[in-house]
């Protein structure tokens, strides 16, 4: 059973009670993590809600996810008198927090961390230390895009969150967890699709300055018929910018070429960060995919989880 613990700014804690409809959606990293909740209102809760500040769900003795409380709503209607409670993964405060310009001529991840994590008091366990030249930071940039610039321009990577709040610096994937799906699975729902649009063929980078035109191609695509170019214009950059830049517009615009959403019922059946490995014959449909969305809800039909897959 889910439990919902709040805490306010001034130090106190506060459980709610049975909740009667709950929604959970993880992803680990962007869009945010999310949770929404619903059970009855007491008096009780009229001076704690509105200093609360930070939630935890537990479901039994495991944290499903711990984050920041953006609202709560009081509700009065057939149903009885209601409260609901909304909140957002602790990726939240790098989210909501922007960056003053910042330019570094060699940045390690300790400064990184110093300048745009630590301020908000967060977790972090650090799996992989990058380093690069020439970094900068425009002023308005959100603190998760300054730490996740870096990490992707100069170690390949997005950080993560993991479910109890802690900022991990490394990739999501690989948890080691694999879901097995079959024809024998009680599936609820099942859709697959796969588009071509938005993919990209091949990226032509211009440097303004130097006038040098570099080119950077997606050969599956290509091979594949694939014809989308986009043309980018860069000041002056090196070869090692205008390399990660072009290779970025190519594997961003690629991660949803194959979608795969199901549903399960039962809670949590996987999380992102696990694969699953889907076996079912009936759909000609074989292979091993990440969990890149989970989202497990429970309402009066029951408690069911909602997993979006894709390849990364």
């Amino acid at each position: 059973m889910l439990t919902i613990h709040l805490n306010t700014y001034d130090g106190a804690s506060y459980a709610l009670p049975r909740l009667l409809e709950w929604d959970i959606t993880l992803t680990g990293s962007v869009p945010c993590d999310s949770m929404s909740v619903t059970c009855l209102y007491d008096e009780g809760m009229a001076e704690v809600l509105p200093k609360v500040t930070r939630f935890t769900a537990w479901q039994d003795s495991e944290i499903m996810l711990r984050g920041v409380v953006d609202a709560y709503e009081i509700s009065l209607s057939n149903r009885g008198l209601l409260v609901t409670v909304e909140g957002r993964g602790m990726a939240a405060l790098l989210l909501d927090n922007e960056s003053e310009a910042l330019s570094y001529e060699r940045a390690t991840l300790p400064e990184i961390l110093a300048n745009h994590v630590a301020p908000y008091g967060l977790k972090t366990e650090i799996q992989r230390s990058p380093v690069g030249d020439n970094y900068s930071v425009s002023s308005g940039t959100s603190q998760w895009k300054a730490l996740q610039g870096f990490t992707r321009r100069h170690g390949g990577f997005d950080p993560c969150f993991r479910r109890d709040g802690t900022l991990v610096v490394g990739p999501l994937w690989g948890s080691g967890r694999i879901l097995q799906v079959n024809d024998s699975t009680p599936l609820l729902s099942l859709h697959k699709r796969e588009e071509r649009y938005g993919v990209i063929s091949e990226v032509l980078i211009y440097d303004k300055v130097q006038n040098i035109r570099h080119r950077v191609v997606n050969q599956d695509f290509l091979s594949a018929g694939g014809q989308r170019r986009h043309v980018l214009y860069m000041p002056r950059s090196t070869a090692d910018a205008r390399r990660y830049t072009g290779e970025y517009q190519i594997a961003e615009s690629a991660l949803e070429q194959v979608e795969i959403s199901l549903e399960l019922p039962g809670a949590f059946a996987a999380v992102p960060g696990d694969r699953v490995s889907l076996r079912l014959g009936r759909l000609q449909l074989i292979g091993t995919y990440e969990v890149v969305e989970s989202r497990s809800s429970m309402d009066t039909s029951g408690e069911r989880t909602e997993l979006v897959l894709s390849v990364r």
